[in-house]
């Protein structure tokens, strides 16, 4: 079976999604053999690259973030000649705007099924931030015309993958049908508690013997809730002013409060930023020196970077009620009640009272058993094959 995902949540520095893509290919590579993968993406040239059973064609396109490097892949004419050029057996869109209507409308000419993954709850994610200016009867209005959108995108996939069994269920009461929950997963041979780097680690950060290090691994944006993991470094400095050391890896709109901090006499030389890490195994590194990881977000639709964390022996700290909750392995009982700068401090002084080298080894032992990427493409995989089967086309 030849698969074809296409998305433009990719580039040089994106996290989830394309840490997702490239773990199918590497599967497709070391555990499925008769099957193929085609992966379509924006880039700063047209250009392809072949790598065993896949390929990658990376079509020009304009830029939209400096930051992040994304970019706006419009030149659907391109998507168009790929695919016929490369007659994919299914065809899997990440994208839910201009990519994922195409390749609705590319599968139907091809007569193969198309599957949609709804990798961000973006309704969610841009209304909420919008509804100051919307007011409550402007958010409303939006947001019944954003579930009239959903409805009317996915319901022509012949699946919508979801990576949470909460968000399947809420896209299912909007009217989306034949969603289906599937899980991600983490690679254990990169990230587990092993070797026992901290020490060095630590030490190159400049964290003190007796200092809490405290990790957040993502973009730098609205979105991710990341001026309030700001804030809550600082009242964390006020109460106690060399507790705890805050280490950052990630870019985005955000970096000037991190740049701010950084120079500020009050939290400067306890806060370490690293714009972009893009060795799994230095990302591994930093996961095991940290205490705690730190994922202020309330709108993960799966949280893999908290995985990925637990699978390397760091326990989780955040906030309650996100979809993310599910892929926490250990208990919850410190987190943040609400959603704001108090709660959080509150939650991370509460969880850095407790044996955290325990709740860890429990957390990695459960990420290995449960959420390894070839378990995972497995029932994936699976539900390709059963899709494949029963579409009417064949």
């Amino acid at each position: 079976m030849k698969i074809c995902d296409l998305t433009q949540f990719y580039s040089p520095f994106s996290g989830g999604v394309k840490r997702y893509l490239h773990e199918k290919i590497a599967y497709i590579r070391n555990h499925s053999p008769e099957d193929e993968h085609v992966l379509v993406v924006p880039g700063s040239k047209t250009e392809v690259a072949t790598d065993a059973r896949s390929r990658k064609y990376s079509i020009r396109s304009p830029l939209v973030s400096r930051s992040s490097r994304y970019r706006a892949l419009l030149n659907l004419r391109a998507i168009e000649e790929i695919l016929e050029r490369e007659r994919p057996d299914l065809i899997e869109s990440s994208d839910p705007y201009q990519i994922g209507w195409k390749a609705i409308a590319a599968g139907r000419a091809l007569k193969v099924p198309v599957v949609g993954f709804y990798h961000s709850h973006f309704p969610e994610a841009y209304l909420k931030g919008t509804a100051r200016f919307l007011g409550k009867r402007g958010t409303l209005r939006a947001m019944k015309l954003t579930r009239a959108y959903v409805r009317k995108l996915y319901n022509r996939f012949q699946a919508t993958l979801v990576p949470s069994e909460r968000l399947a269920d809420l896209l299912s009461e909007w009217g989306v049908h034949n969603v289906r929950p599937v899980r991600l997963g983490v690679n254990t041979e990169v990230f587990n508690p092993t070797p026992d780097d901290a020490p060095a680690t630590r030490r190159s950060l400049a964290v003190e013997a007796d200092q809490k290090l405290l990790l957040y691994v993502g973009r730098l944006a609205k979105e991710k809730n990341t001026q309030t993991l700001f804030r809550t470094f600082e009242l964390l400095r006020l109460r106690d002013r060399n507790k705890f050391h805050l280490l950052v890896i990630g870019d985005g709109p955000q970096r000037h409060t991190v740049q701010k901090l950084r120079q500020s006499r009050s939290c400067g030389r306890n806060i370490s930023w690293i714009s972009y890490c893009a060795d799994s195994a230095d990302l591994a590194r930093y996961y095991r020196a940290a205490d705690l990881f730190v994922h202020p977000s309330v709108q993960e639709t799966f949280g893999l970077v908290a995985l990925e964390s637990q699978a390397c022996g760091t326990p989780v700290v955040g906030i309650r009620g996100s979809y993310m909750d599910r892929v926490i392995c250990h208990d919850q009982e410190s987190w943040a009640g609400e959603n704001t700068p108090e709660a959080l401090a509150g939650a991370i002084e509460a969880a850095s009272t407790t044996k955290l080298s325990s709740l860890g080894e429990c957390a990695a032992r459960a990420a290995e058993n449960l959420y390894s990427w070839p378990s995972v493409f497995d029932e994936l995989f699976c539900i390709y094959r059963e899709i494949r089967s029963k579409y009417r086309g064949f």
